[in-house]
């Protein structure tokens, strides 16, 4: 089994909340938080609005997007485990807005041995995912899709998968909220790592933005992994994250995060400082540029650092 052969890849990507305990997939970096916004809001962000990376989060909030926007990412975790997105969504007249994103995540260099023991080299790890996603509206309520190819490759083991998201997202401009819905990740293994098939990550998201009457705080509220298997139905209401995005100024905003099933998986023992909480910044320039960072606490096993570069194209 694949998991058997890379122990190190396993830990890192169970100690970065990679697997739900409850479940048994493959493809588990699908899971992760991306944008450096999403990420210090602690990753709600089901329900946000005008952001391109909401392509990676609700395929049915493509359409809140305005105008032609872009963004690149890079994001430096654990040990030597590097990461990265892309993003980029613009209208078409009579079709919607169309996009396209990119997740890519490489886990460094590993050693590799024969059944002697002897060092016959070394090996890569790394996996890919490229969305392609539409977005339209009817009155408040926008809805969309994606479609996803999957590419996996850990040494002599390679596997490709496909698979949609879709979602939709409900705007209230009265009372400044959004309701936020999607399912990701709905697809299968076109092929395999060996002669058994493995499920790719489900998760169904809720997600709820409140904009604060006469305040510049907007609050972010969401549940993932809705759809995992528990023992007692409200336990999947443990996967709750919350985040809050203060506007010091036009261009200048201040973000925190908190992702409550992530605190309790890095519980290691009776202390485990700011583990599952998250900060972050933006600052926008010139009107067409959008520089965010997130930095999100793994507890005693560290930290990990985002940062994004957005584009504002006209």
């Amino acid at each position: 089994m694949l998991k058997k052969i890379l122990p190190g890849i396993l830990f890192l990507l169970v100690s970065s909340n990679f697997v739900f305990s409850q479940t048994n997939t493959t493809y588990n970096f699908l899971r992760l938080d991306v944008g450096a916004r999403a990420s210090s809001l602690g990753g709600s962000f089901t329900a946000a609005e005008n952001d391109v990376n909401v392509i990676f989060y609700n395929p049915g909030a493509i359409s809140t997007v305005q105008g032609k926007q872009a963004s690149v990412g890079f994001y430096k975790y654990l040990l030597d485990i590097n990461s990265g997105n892309a993003a980029y969504v613009q209208s078409y007249p009579g079709i919607g807005n169309v996009g396209v994103g990119i997740q890519y995540i490489n886990y460094g260099s590993f050693d590799r041995y024969d059944v002697n023991s002897n060092n016959t080299g070394t090996f890569g790890a790394s996996d890919i995912a490229i969305s392609f996603g539409i977005g339209n509206s009817y009155n408040n309520l926008s809805y969309g899709g994606n479609l996803k190819f999957i590419y996996s490759s850990y040494d002599t083991y390679k596997s490709t998968a496909v698979a949609l998201d879709l979602g939709a997202l409900y705007k209230v401009p009265k009372a400044m909220m959004a309701f936020g819905v999607s399912l990701m990740n709905l697809g299968t293994q076109i092929s395999k790592y060996q002669d058994y098939s493995e499920k790719l990550p489900l998760d169904l998201r809720v997600g709820i933005t409140k904009k604060l009457e006469n305040s510049p705080l907007t609050l972010n509220v969401g549940f993932y992994g809705l759809n995992e298997s528990y023992d007692k139905f409200f336990d999947r209401f443990k996967n709750v994250t919350a985040g809050g995005e203060f506007s010091i100024s036009d261009n200048i905003n201040l973000r925190v995060g908190y992702d409550n099933q992530l605190r309790q998986q890095l519980k290691t023992g009776s202390a485990i400082g700011i583990g599952g909480f998250s900060a972050g910044l933006g600052i926008k320039l010139q009107e067409k540029y959008q520089i965010d960072y997130g930095f999100n606490s793994m507890g005693k096993l560290g930290s990990t650092h985002r940062v994004n570069l957005g584009f504002l194209i006209k």
